[in-house]
C-alpha cells in the first residue's frame, strides 16, 4: 500500500510538472511572430488552409508538424521550430541532417541570411524589408537559380498570428480570429 501511494504521488508530481511546463509554452505563443501549437490554424477556405497537427523531434530538437492543402487537391507537410535565437528552422525526419532556415526573427531591417548556406538552386539570399515590433517582412531571392534570380518572394508574419495573408479565418491558442 505504501509503495503504490509513493509511486501515485510520483505521478502526481510529474503531471504537475508537465503541466506547468505547457501552460509556459502557451503563453510563450503570443510573443512569436509564428505561434506553435498544436490545433493552430491558417484557414482560406476548405481547399486552402494550414494547420498544425503534431510534434516530433528531430535530432533531440522538438519540430511541429505543419500539414496544409493548397487548392484542395495538393497537400504539403513541413517541420518547423524556433530556435534559440528565435530563428524558424524547418528539417526533415528522413535527413535530419538538412534544415532551411525561413526567418529569423531578431534581424534588424537590412540584414541578410541565408536559407541553406549551400550556394545552390534551393539557397536563397533572405533580406529583411520591413521590421516593427509587431511585423516583419522577409524578401527570399533565390540568387542561386538560373531563372528566378531577380524574382525574389515576400514573406510577412505578424507578432501573435503568424503569416500575413488573407486568410478568412486564423485560431492560434484556441482563440479564433476571423472576418
Amino acid at each position: 500500500m505504501i509503495k503504490i501511494l509513493k509511486s501515485l504521488g510520483f505521478v502526481l508530481i510529474g503531471i504537475f510538472i508537465l503541466s506547468c511546463q505547457r501552460k509556459k509554452i502557451r503563453e510563450d505563443t503570443t510573443d512569436s511572430f509564428l505561434p506553435m501549437q498544436i490545433g493552430n490554424l491558417w484557414y482560406i477556405n476548405a481547399q486552402s488552409y494550414t494547420e498544425i497537427q503534431d510534434t516530433l523531434r528531430i535530432n533531440k530538437k522538438l519540430f511541429y508538424k505543419f500539414y496544409s492543402i493548397i487548392g484542395g487537391d495538393a497537400t504539403s507537410t513541413v517541420y518547423l521550430r524556433i530556435d534559440e535565437q528565435n530563428r524558424l528552422i524547418e528539417s526533415y525526419p528522413d535527413d535530419p541532417s538538412k534544415t532551411y532556415i525561413h526567418a529569423e526573427f531578431n534581424a534588424k531591417k537590412g540584414d541578410q541570411f541565408f536559407t541553406t548556406g549551400n550556394k545552390d538552386e534551393n539557397d536563397n539570399e533572405v533580406t529583411v524589408v520591413q521590421k516593427s515590433d509587431s511585423m516583419v517582412t522577409f524578401s527570399f531571392d533565390p540568387i542561386y537559380h538560373p531563372n528566378l534570380k531577380g524574382h525574389p518572394n515576400k514573406v510577412k508574419y505578424i507578432k501573435g498570428k503568424g503569416w500575413a495573408e488573407q486568410y478568412q479565418k486564423i485560431k492560434i491558442g484556441g482563440v479564433v480570429y476571423g472576418k
